[in-house]
């Protein structure tokens, strides 16, 4: 499939809630105030409590969630985009991870910006990274489509800029010879990475769409790049390399694909570690005693701590976005699942 699987639900959802399609942005910094990046550990973070501080101190990263855990209320607007600071403060979480597509109309809207910044900064919680989707294929062997993707980016690292935000994501896609898609994207961030170097900006690329699932050819294109301000967003669960066509356009038509071939996640994320500026701690279903169903999380964090990463760690839960459409109980909500997760992610970041 060419599209990500995230942007066909973006796509399919907000034309089932009656949203406009687009992309999006984050939230907020203090004036004068470190980059989330730079801070020693989540229990230096204003706003966080003595008990939270203790909770996180035996883990070796900082934990984060990724705004993609409350799907189904944003695009159902059950939640607001300005209300996820203090949301993500209810799970104890000072990290954001915004995802473009809950903003769509925003990036250049200085009114919601500043309040957004207002209410991150009020609930203490820090901009970590805007997720940018739906801006076009920056793997695209059409130079004229590809340069017009590369130019779609550049408001959302001003964005991210005036937010205190230190990278953006995106994703890097393509049609034709590995190898070709590869030069092309290369090219991609490289003008991204020059534009972002203007206000210390990098960019990073989420093993997410297409081609890069395959996370050793994804890695081959951080080698090529070759530069410190580029670098990937490393997930546990997005390396599905071949999936069935939906038989409908909309959500209920992509409920029913399947994955017909799985790039192997653990060597996936071994070869995206090297690499890494944050990971998704991705999970959909759990099992009785709270362990994840399809990956094994003590595996993957002894990958992560056998790398040297010491950053952000996201939380990002989708299952609430499955129980929305297929009304399966099996599915935790938002907020249990994104729960459940977090927990998850403390006691194998503690045992390994």
């Amino acid at each position: 499939m060419r599209h990500t699987r995230r942007n066909f639900l973006r796509k399919a959802a907000l034309g089932a809630a009656g949203l406009s399609l687009a992309s999006s942005l984050p939230a907020r910094i203090l004036a004068g105030q470190k980059r989330p990046d730079s801070l020693d550990s989540p229990g230096s973070l204003p706003g966080h409590t003595a008990a939270q501080a203790v909770s996180s101190q035996d883990l070796f990263f900082k934990i984060a969630v990724s705004q993609f855990s409350f799907a189904s209320q944003f695009w159902t607007k059950k939640l607001d985009p300005l209300a996820f600071p203090a949301k993500s403060m209810e799970l104890g979480i000072t990290g954001l991870d915004y995802c473009s597509m809950f903003f769509a109309d925003k990036a250049r809207d200085q009114a919601f910006l500043a309040e957004l910044k207002h209410r991150s900064a009020d609930a203490g919680t820090y901009n970590l990274r805007i997720m940018v989707d739906g801006e076009g294929v920056l793997g695209d062997l059409n130079e004229t489509n590809r340069l017009k993707a590369v130019d779609n980016h550049f408001k959302w690292i001003d964005a991210a800029a005036t937010l205190g935000c230190s990278m953006i994501r995106v994703n890097v896609e393509g049609e034709g010879a590995p190898a070709d898609v590869a030069n092309a994207a290369v090219d991609s961030l490289g003008r991204l990475i020059s534009y972002g170097s203007k206000s210390n900006i990098d960019v990073i690329v989420e093993n997410h769409v297409g081609i890069s699932c395959n996370g050793g050819w994804l890695a081959g294109v951080m080698k090529q790049l070759n530069s410190p301000h580029g670098g990937t967003l490393a997930d546990f669960g997005n390396f599905c390399i071949n999936r069935t066509k939906p038989e409908t356009m909309d959500i209920a038509g992509y409920m029913k694909t399947k994955c017909l071939e799985e790039y192997d996640r653990y060597k996936g994320i071994t070869e995206l570690m090297p690499f890494a500026k944050g990971v998704h701690a991705k999970s959909h279903l759990f099992t009785a005693d709270g362990n994840d169903q399809e990956t094994d999380f003590n595996r993957m964090f002894k990958i992560i701590k056998a790398s040297g990463f010491t950053g952000w760690v996201s939380v990002e839960y989708e299952g609430g976005l499955m129980k929305m459409y297929t009304k399966d109980d099996k599915y935790l909500d938002d907020f249990a699942g994104t729960t459940a997760t977090k927990s998850l992610v403390e006691k194998a970041g503690k045992q390994v």
